[in-house]
């Protein structure tokens, strides 16, 4: 019941508006003043947490994203995936969702996915009578790929809070996010096979074809060379940051000629708020995670979990659902950072592989990103659109339940994660 209390405290504390640094540290605080009636471990844990060389990943992977958005080359990226599928049944919706699929290979965020590719997807497909409807739930779904397909924040912050392989989190996540695009795909083509009012376009010639992809073919290098340099042993996953990063500039300044140095400025700046808004959080989840160990709250629901005997798969289910009603309401980084320290304990006693676990925990969050009231791709499709938020959410509806299909295929079925980081022999 203590978990539960300190739980319900720090919802109703997020909920008042406070930065979740501040509340995640101010009851980390709390905590401690009551049990040992001092705080000096706190200033060594924040250190010790921003001392890990793994988080240096984040800044690269954010300034390489924001580099490729100032150089405006997410044009040429939806004209070259519209130009191969235009002509299928829901073509548009397809392009959408793999457009989402390569620019989430390169962003690794979300939130600039769906406001990315909304920008262009969404005038392209109300122009072909594309239902309004559909086309805000196929960005704001698409857009969640950004969490589940590498790189991923997200997967990065998990990674370093459960002393998990980026790596291993990243090579995991590729089928999984695959799988996800093909039933959004599939599901734009079933949707869209008998609506009359949607324009069938041409086939594109070969000539087409050739001329978007020339245009697109550099940025469309940039997840082969991260993740194909991390399967094959060239880059360590910080490394690949780096690459990807400078692979970013030279793409945008030499190829595109598009990034100006007010562009460099401007992306670096981005990436210092962005990276400086992170590290606050997870500093503020450490201290949090600190506290919660004093209380031996982690040791106390392992041991719960042993009595009850509840088996691995019971306890995700469990867990899923907590995850899901918390996304209603929470950020997705939040939901991370609180939840891991207390859960992991009872994972390992479990023997749930982490790695696993982790994009389980990312599909989760994915629903997160589009569940009422507080699903942050909701916004941003009504910020870009225009549009009514409910209908928005009508749009994503099916969405959630094809979300909810991958999820239980992977629960079920975890060589879809495990195959590629055993097959880079990271030990799983």
């Amino acid at each position: 019941m203590k978990l539960v209390f300190i739980l319900v405290g720090m919802l109703i504390l997020l909920m008042t508006g406070i930065p979740i640094f501040a509340g995640l540290g101010l009851m980390a605080t709390g905590l401690l003043v009551a049990v040992e009636g001092q705080i000096g471990s706190l200033a060594e844990i924040a250190f010790g947490k921003l001392n890990v060389y793994l988080l240096v990943c984040i800044p690269l992977f954010t300034f390489m994203a924001h580099v490729i958005i100032k150089a405006k080359v997410v044009d040429d990226l939806y004209a070259a995936v519209h130009g191969l599928v235009r002509h299928w049944p829901g073509g548009l919706g397809v392009a959408t969702v793999l457009s989402c699929t390569v620019f989430a290979a390169i962003s690794g965020s979300s939130v600039a996915t769906a406001l990315t590719i909304g920008t262009s997807a969404i005038p392209q497909m109300q122009r072909y009578g594309y239902p309004r409807r559909s086309a805000y739930g196929v960005v704001a779904a698409g857009g969640t790929l950004g969490i589940l397909i590498p790189p991923s924040g997200p997967m990065i912050l998990y990674g370093v809070v459960s002393n998990t392989s980026i790596g291993a989190l990243f090579m995991g996540g590729i089928i999984p996010g695959l799988l996800v695009a093909v039933l959004f795909s599939i599901y734009c083509i079933f949707r869209s096979s008998g609506d009359a009012k949607q324009e069938r376009l041409p086939r594109a010639s070969w000539s087409e074809i050739s001329a978007v992809m020339r245009r697109a073919v550099w940025p469309l290098m940039l997840p082969p060379l991260i993740l194909g340099g991390m399967y094959f042993g060239v880059f360590t996953a910080t490394e690949a940051a780096g690459a990807g990063a400078i692979a970013a500039i030279f793409i945008s300044a030499a190829i595109y000629r598009s990034l100006t140095w007010g562009d460099l400025y401007e992306a670096a700046k981005e990436t210092v708020r962005t990276t400086s808004m992170l590290f606050m959080i997870l500093i503020g989840a450490a201290m949090f995670s600190h506290a919660l160990t004093i209380l031996r709250l982690p040791a106390m629901l392992v041991e719960s979990v042993t009595t009850m005997g509840v088996g691995p798969i019971a306890f995700i289910l469990i867990i899923m659902a907590v995850i899901v009603i918390l996304g209603m309401f929470l950020e997705t980084i939040a939901i991370i950072l609180i939840t891991t320290p207390i859960l992991l304990p009872a994972i390992d006693a479990l023997g749930i592989d982490p790695v696993w676990y982790g994009v389980m925990l990312m599909i989760n969050l994915e629903l997160a990103l589009i569940t009422p009231p507080v699903g942050m791709n909701l916004f941003v499709i009504k910020g870009i659109a225009d549009a009514p938020i409910i209908e928005v959410i009508r749009g994503a509806l099916p969405y959630v339940l094809l979300m909810l299909v991958g999820l239980f295929t992977v629960l079920f079925w975890p060589e879809l994660v495990l195959w590629l980081p055993r097959s880079m022999n990271y030990g799983l």
